[in-house]
This record gives structure tokens, C-alpha cells and sequence, in this order.
């Protein structure tokens, strides 16, 4: 059994020694520390699946998780990582990674949503996980995610994963000592108000966007089928930790949506049939489905594959089977088919949109983060201005207004329940009404609304070395390309909100005037409902855009 001393975590936050604020998200204690107030610019960063090694070692055996000496293998561990191989990320690449959103993005971004999975994975047998090691490397990220962002006023929402406990996959009930431990590293980011629910779950809700937008950060592992110290959401036991959870959520949106808020939901482990037990799938998706008019979306890591999916009535309905698709690309295709025809008919209020990104670790495709644009139009430049703004002012109490309008309220049939079986299960119990509303920021481009995202990958990733500098490229945008620079007839360009800063594009799309591109195949005003469902819909009919899209998901590399 091999061991090494823990001081590599030193390396990796080295920049990091000086203590940033806890956070108040946008808000005046933070501001007061800037030498002048933060401008609000529609833009966050989603990052996920960081995975240090310490015992990595450029030029060893992929075959040893580039730990040991290359005998044989042709494709030795790179000095900023191994491309699609089972490796974790040299500190090399974590680092780089960090610093250059330092260097390019943090004056351009509000916030930033950061879904687990801070350690190695456990797949060296001479090397065992200890559980120090595990919060060492999760402590030294949380330093260097202090440093490159809040220290700038940029809120960070993290989400445990399932790497980042051990066992891996197995977690009980809380209070516990991961929790505490937790508690302690993400302490500038967990606000006080969502101490006790921390402590009880390794789960939080903040304000990144005050009075106006929220993130809730679940801690998906009592959800996931792979932890077995949970019951998996049995309707028969309420004091479940997935249920606990569940009722908590709940709560949470209850509150925000009596505050006409609007919340992006984040977590590691992405919601499936596949990955989460069957009763908290279908409290989970009943509840994206209740309150669709307040969730803009669902963020989540964990499969290091680039792609969405939804959240669908039919599957709380008990009306549909599961997918028989052999691959993820595969099932993905099959669920996009029963999309019915035409989407003008559509019941769009029965229907939630979750993002999966791609991660930083290289294993097993390469690094990558997403940038996310949303919509502002309206507000004052400043943040600190935002939750006083007339303008959201006035749009809170149309909301208000129409949420009084009984008719926006759509009950919802009772699921078939005639079996012994379901009686006792989650999906016979749904009988609270669904808040849906066609005009809502997830169905209707309006205020809060996402608007696109850009990936960022690194392709060349097997080229650089000591004397080669890495370098992050624009893979894809959702965008349409007209969307890139202001219209023609524009008079005052002056403060223009570009969805990508112009200096971040390839050069090729820098000046206006480009008709086609292959950097935006998607052609999507917005990423409502609406535009995603579009999209599956097309892709179910375009081969050569179905083509592009599996090989963003996999990026270049082969289906694991």
C-alpha cells in the first residue's frame, strides 16, 4: 500500500491563504468590501466533477489511474491530464482550470453552481481513500473556490457527491460527522440561515440573486439507488432521510414562490428512473411538475456526459414504461420520440428541463464547463439594486395577480390506483394542484428566463506540457448566431449585454456578419421549456444534428 503525505493540499490553495468573507450573496457586506458595487450580468458558471488526484503522475501507466510507472502503455499520463482514460485531474489541470476563470470569466459572471465530487475516485486498490484525504482535497478546492470567486463577490453554490464521502454512494441519515465536517469546509458559502438544514442533510437554499432568484442545493445521494443506508423515499415511512429531504424542498419552494422568486435546483446525481429509487423519482418530479411557474430549471454533474433530459407527467401518471434503450444517447433518443405531435398541442405544464454537464476531470471524455446566459432586460446595472428594482417590483405583482387567477391553476387528475400494490406508493397520493403558468420565466422568454449556454472544452488536452500552456475553446453555444452581436437597426451599442463576451469567441465570430456556423447548431432563442422540447423534437428527425449532438455528449470519445 502506497501513502503520501498530505501536504500536497497545500499545492493546490497555496493562493487561497487569505480568508474571504463568508458569503452574502450580492448583497451590501460583500459590496462594501469591492471598491465599487458588482454589476449584474446575466451570466453564471456551472462547474462539476473537479476529481484532484495527489498521486498522480505525468508520463505513468493509464492502465495503474496514472499512478505508476509506464511499462508498456502507449499513451502515457499527460503532464495537464489523460484524455479520455479512467484518470483523475493532475492538480496540473485543476489549478489551470481555476485560474483561468479567474483570469477570464469572474468579471463576467453573478454566480456560480458547482455540483460535487472534489476527490479522487477510489480505483486504485494499492492506493486506498482515506476519509482525511477526501476532506483535505475538498478543503483545498472550497479554499481555491474562495479565493478565484467569493473573494470578488461571486457567489459559489456547492452540492455534495458521491465521491466526496466514504464509502463513496453510502450516506445515512443526519446529523453525522460528514455533515459537521461539511459544515466546516463550505462555511463561507452556506448562509446561517440554512445552518440546521445542513447539519440535518447536507442540504441549502441561497438567495443568489436577493429577493429575486435562489438556488437549492439537494443532497441527491439520499435519493440515489447506489446508497443503500437509506429506505428510498417509502411512502410508509415519512422519517426516511430521502423523504425528510423531499418535505424540505417542498417548504422551500412553497416559500419562494409566495415570494414570486425563482429558483435553479443543483445537485450532484441527476434525476432518472435509472439512478434515483422509484418513490423519491416520483415525489421529485411531481414537485418540479407543482411548481413549474418558480423552478427555472435543474443542474446537475455526476455522468461526465454532456446532455438534458425532462421530467414528465406521464411517468407519475403511471401511463408510460420505462425507455428500453440499450445506451444513454440511445434512451435519450426513444424518450425524445414520445414527445407528442404537433408542439403547438403540446402540454407544455407537464414537462421540467434538466441540464447534465460535462466535467473537469478527463475521465472519460475531457475537461469542460458551461457558462449560462440569462435574462435581465429591464433591471438597473447594479445588483445591489435588484430586489428594490421598480421594474421587478412591477413584474412581482403581475405575478401575484395572476396567481389569484384560479385558472392558472390546473388540478390534476388521480393516478391509476386500482392495483393493492400502489396504494401505498407515492404516485397514488398526488392530489395538490400544479402551479403552471404559460407565462412563467421557464415556459416564456421574460425576466430570470435561461437564455443559452456556451461549452467550453479543452480538446488539445494530450498536447500540453511545462512548455506548452493549455487552452479552453468554445465547443458549442445553444445561441442562434443572429444572437451574438446587436441588431443592424440598433442606434446605441454603447451598453450592449452580449451573451458571450466578444474576446471569448473564436475570432471567426468576433465581428458581425457570420451566416453560418458550426459552433451554433442548435439555433435556440431561449432554453424554456418550449425551445427544449423543440429541440428534442428535431433531433428525433435530423440525423446530422442528432450526429452533433452525441458528439457533444461524448466529445469525441466512445459511450461508456
Amino acid at each position: 500500500m502506497r501513502t503520501r503525505s498530505l501536504v500536497f493540499v497545500l499545492g493546490l490553495c497555496c493562493t487561497a491563504s487569505v480568508a474571504s468573507p463568508t458569503q452574502v450573496v450580492l448583497g451590501p457586506s460583500l459590496i462594501g468590501l469591492q471598491p465599487s458595487p458588482r454589476k449584474l450580468h446575466g451570466r453564471f458558471l456551472h462547474i462539476t466533477d473537479i476529481h484532484p488526484d495527489p498521486f498522480y503522475e505525468p508520463g505513468a501507466s493509464q492502465s495503474s489511474a496514472c499512478h505508476g510507472p509506464n511499462l508498456k502503455d502507449n499513451h502515457p499520463a499527460g503532464y495537464y491530464g489523460a484524455p479520455y482514460s479512467s484518470c483523475d485531474s493532475p492538480f496540473s489541470l485543476t489549478n489551470f482550470t481555476l485560474d483561468f476563470l479567474d483570469k477570464h470569466w469572474t468579471s463576467e459572471i453573478d454566480f456560480v453552481i458547482w455540483t460535487g465530487d472534489n476527490a479522487r475516485h477510489d480505483n486504485d486498490d494499492d492506493i486506498p481513500r482515506p476519509l482525511d484525504e477526501i476532506y483535505d482535497l475538498n478543503r483545498a478546492v472550497a479554499k481555491k473556490m474562495e479565493h478565484v470567486f467569493l473573494s470578488k463577490g461571486i457567489p459559489v453554490v456547492p452540492s455534495l457527491g458521491n465521491n466526496d464521502i466514504w464509502p463513496h454512494n453510502t450516506l445515512s441519515a443526519g446529523p453525522n460527522k460528514i455533515f459537521e465536517e461539511f459544515s466546516s469546509i463550505w462555511s463561507a458559502f452556506i448562509p446561517p440561515t440554512s445552518s440546521a438544514s445542513f447539519h440535518q442533510g447536507a442540504y441549502f437554499s441561497i438567495e443568489i440573486v436577493p429577493d429575486a432568484v435562489a438556488a437549492i442545493s439537494l443532497n441527491t445521494l439520499y435519493f440515489y439507488k447506489k446508497n443503500h443506508a437509506v429506505g428510498g423515499c417509502d411512502y410508509t415511512d415519512p422519517k426516511d432521510p430521502g423523504n425528510v429531504h423531499l418535505d424540505w424542498l417542498e417548504e422551500q419552494l412553497e416559500a419562494f414562490r409566495s415570494r414570486q422568486m425563482q429558483v435553479w435546483i443543483t445537485g450532484h446525481v441527476p434525476p432518472s428512473e435509472t439512478k434515483y429509487f422509484p418513490e423519491c423519482y416520483y415525489r421529485f418530479v411531481e414537485l418540479n411538475l407543482r411548481f413549474q411557474d418558480t423552478i427555472l430549471g435543474n443542474l446537475y454533474g455526476h455522468l461526465n456526459v454532456d446532455h438534458f433530459s425532462f421530467l414528465d407527467a406521464d411517468e407519475i401518471d403511471m401511463s408510460t414504461e420505462t425507455s428500453s434503450g440499450s445506451t444513454l444517447f440511445e434512451t435519450l433518443i426513444s424518450d425524445f420520440s414520445e414527445i407528442p405531435e404537433p408542439l403547438e398541442d403540446t402540454h407544455y405544464d407537464n414537462y421540467a428541463v434538466v441540464n447534465i454537464n460535462a466535467a473537469i476531470v478527463p475521465n472519460p471524455y475531457i475537461p469542460s464547463f458551461r457558462i449560462f446566459t440569462y435574462n435581465t432586460t429591464g433591471l438597473s446595472s447594479f445588483a445591489s439594486d435588484v430586489g428594490s428594482d421598480p421594474y421587478l417590483q412591477t413584474i412581482k405583482a403581475t405575478q401575484r395577480r395572476r396567481a389569484l387567477n384560479h385558472g392558472q391553476v390546473r388540478a390534476i387528475k388521480k393516478p391509476k390506483c386500482e392495483r393493492k400494490k400502489h396504494r401505498s406508493t407515492w404516485r397514488c397520493q398526488f392530489d395538490k394542484p400544479r402551479h403552471s403558468d404559460s407565462e412563467s420565466p421557464s415556459r416564456r422568454n421574460s425576466l430570470w428566463s435561461p437564455l443559452g449556454f456556451a461549452q467550453f472544452y479543452m480538446p488539445r488536452l494530450a498536447e500540453f506540457d511545462q512548455t506548452h500552456d493549455p487552452e479552453f475553446e468554445l465547443e458549442y453555444m445553444t445561441f442562434p448566431l443572429s444572437s451574438l452581436h446587436p441588431d443592424e437597426e440598433a442606434q446605441d451599442i454603447t451598453n450592449h449585454q452580449y451573451v458571450i463576451p466578444l474576446r471569448l469567441l473564436p475570432e471567426e465570430l468576433r465581428q458581425p456578419g457570420a451566416v453560418e456556423s458550426e459552433y451554433t447548431p442548435y439555433d435556440l432563442n431561449d432554453l424554456t421549456i418550449p425551445s427544449w422540447l423543440d429541440l428534442a423534437t428535431r433531433l428525433t428527425k435530423d440525423e446530422e444534428l442528432r450526429l452533433r449532438f452525441k458528439e457533444f455528449m461524448y466529445m469525441g470519445g466512445v459511450e461508456e
